[in-house]
């Protein structure tokens, strides 16, 4: 694969916090709660032991290297969209560049329709969760029934001494059309500004983190909101350009993973988090190497068809400092 991220010295004074859409982490077994008919060894996809393989250990390489080239280290938080269940999870942990890792997770059934939800891995010897809670976003469909969509999840705890609150998302997608699904995700950021709400009227000096796949660019409402309502910063607003995103769709960049953290950040303390930088991790191994298609992300799938790779997103990350 790659030894750029050998060799470099660990800089304790720094902690990378990732986010990853990991292109539909399904085990092998049928289960009646999730829409899972198409990762099974005999469906259409084939989606078999070797290959389930395969994908644990390539996700876990690339999260076990994020953030490595500046801070020597793998994240201590990692969160993650489209995974299935608490057993995929455990495999990834146990999987082969994570096992030696001291990862543990937090992860809840939602009623998805998908059966996908989001998670969150934790180094255990820099992060402890005090407290965890999921909040869902009610949507109602045309034949005015609920529809499910992914919960938010909240994670509070102490991370390297500090008290910092993570929310992470997986905001309903635009398949259907970017204005036609546009509520789905004012709903959800609606939802999360609540969440934001309720932690800053216990302590208005809490340190928050929204992460996710938002499925919306920074510029758009969703996500605007968010920074005008409350104090929020998104480095991610001056990432995106015509030759960079998370997520490639008819031959154009969308940077719809982002990382927003609040202001609080930026104030200067000799012993708190700072936020330091923010990137997308793009780098090469994760990419298409030729083709038409060079540089978009080296997915597990196109449609049906197996093409063995990571993710159709990249992930993102974002460096604190002390």
């Amino acid at each position: 694969m790659t030894d750029d991220f050998d060799d470099i010295p660990v800089r304790h004074d720094m902690q990378t916090v990732a986010f990853y859409n990991i292109e539909n982490l399904f085990d092998l077994r049928d289960s009646r709660y999730t829409n899972d008919g198409d990762f099974l060894p005999d469906a259409v996809k084939r989606w078999t032991p070797k290959r389930y393989k395969n994908k644990l250990r390539k996700i876990g390489f690339a999260i076990s290297n994020i953030g490595r080239k500046e801070t020597g280290k793998p994240p201590a938080i990692v969160g993650l969209a489209e995974v299935e269940n608490s057993k995929v999870l455990k495999d990834l942990l146990e999987s082969k560049h994570l096992d030696d890792l001291d990862y543990d997770y937090v992860h809840f059934d939602s009623l998805d329709e998908r059966g996908i939800d989001v998670a969150m891995l934790y180094d255990t010897n820099v992060f402890k969760p005090l407290h965890t809670e999921t909040f869902s976003v009610s949507l109602i469909d045309e034949d005015n029934m609920p529809d499910y969509t992914r919960d938010i999840l909240l994670v509070g705890g102490i991370l390297d001494g500090e008290n910092v609150y993570f929310i992470v998302n997986h905001w309903s997608s635009r398949r259907e059309g970017q204005k036609e699904t546009e509520y789905k995700r004012l709903a959800a950021s609606e939802k999360v500004s609540e969440i934001i709400s309720t932690i800053t009227q216990e302590d208005k000096d809490s340190k928050i983190m929204i992460l996710g796949d938002f499925n919306d660019n920074p510029q758009n409402e969703s996500l605007k909101r968010l920074v005008e309502d409350h104090s929020i910063f998104n480095p991610f607003e001056t990432l995106r350009s015509f030759s960079r995103g998370t997520v490639k769709h008819k031959r154009q960049w969308f940077l719809f993973d982002q990382i927003l953290i609040s202001t609080n950040f930026f104030k200067s303390s000799k012993d708190e988090f700072e936020f330091f930088k923010a990137n997308i991790f793009d780098e090469e191994f994760l990419k298409l190497f030729r083709g038409p298609f060079k540089g978009s992300p080296f997915r597990t799938y196109v449609g049906k068809k197996y093409k063995g790779g990571y993710s159709d997103h990249f992930p993102v990350y974002a460096i604190l400092k002390k």
